[in-house]
């Protein structure tokens, strides 16, 4: 019996990355997983995103653990889809829902024309994914945990000039606002809501030849007195599970009274600046 048994989670950008190592992991620990991705291309972000093939993988991976799964195509954005998930997932999983974990992101750091997506995808996906799936929560009155990915981005104010990078440090620093919000909505139907903070972790999303190309050119800026990208702790990126640690660490009991915090996950990255 894991930490987590008898319990649902929703994980949003689940077929990959930091979204698949949550659903995993939550998995592992007992929890049944309803997971989301949208599995196609944005147009105005320059790497490949998650295709179909990388959800299936998922859905593979948390079988494996003995968990059940009930996986989606869906993107973010259309609130009506996200609440299709979460209605179709919570009928087919015992009708409750515990845990949910707002993490589908972009990162088109170097995309002049991606102002408006990268807003769209990482806050209004993210108030989205929140608005649908407390109604059933408070509905089904277990309390629960709710967290919401950010970035050390969402703390600090780094990045370029370039929209994709402005859009992307303005949208993380939005879901703070949002968490802190919720935190104190959701409070008295003992739904805990936090906010976690990743520096670069080790996935698709950084692991690319564009996001490369855009921190090779923040380093550069970096030796014109531009601001230190690097961590204080000698690793240069965090591996999905460090995140997926922190992320099963809020949702448990051991954070029980435990709401309204950004949490950060960062080898030092926001305490050196």
């Amino acid at each position: 019996m894991g930490e987590l048994s008898g319990k649902v989670a929703f994980i949003t950008g689940a077929a990959r990355g930091q979204g698949r190592a949550h659903a995993v992991k939550l998995a592992s620990e007992g929890a049944d997983i309803i997971a989301l991705d949208l599995c196609a291309q944005i147009d105005s972000v320059p790497y490949p995103l998650a295709t179909p093939d990388d959800l299936a993988e998922t859905v593979k991976l948390v079988e494996d653990t003995g968990a059940r799964i009930v996986a989606h195509q869906a993107d973010v954005r259309d609130r009506d889809a996200v609440k299709d998930v979460v209605r179709d997932g919570t009928a087919k999983l015992g009708d409750r829902l515990d845990i949910v974990v707002a993490n589908a992101g972009i990162a088109p750091m170097a995309a002049s024309d991606a102002w408006q997506d990268v807003l769209d995808v990482n806050l209004t996906g993210v108030y989205h994914t929140v608005d649908v799936a407390m109604k059933p929560m408070m509905k089904f009155g277990n309390g629960g945990a709710i967290v919401l990915t950010s970035s050390v981005a969402g703390l600090v104010g780094l990045g370029s000039p370039v929209a994709g990078s402005v859009g992307y440090v303005a949208a993380k620093h939005g879901i703070v606002g949002l968490m802190r919000v919720y935190a104190n909505f959701l409070a008295s139907h003992s739904i805990r809501v936090n906010s976690v903070h990743p520096a670069g972790v080790n996935t698709p999303m950084i692991d690319n030849e564009f996001t490369r190309s855009w921190l090779e050119g923040a380093a550069q800026e970096q030796q014109l007195g531009g601001p230190d990208m690097s961590n204080a702790l000698p690793v240069q990126a965090l591996e999905v599970e460090d995140i997926a640690n922190a992320v099963f660490w809020l949702v448990s009991d051991a954070a029980r009274y435990v709401t309204g915090v950004t949490l950060p996950v960062d080898a030092g990255f926001v305490n050196k600046l």
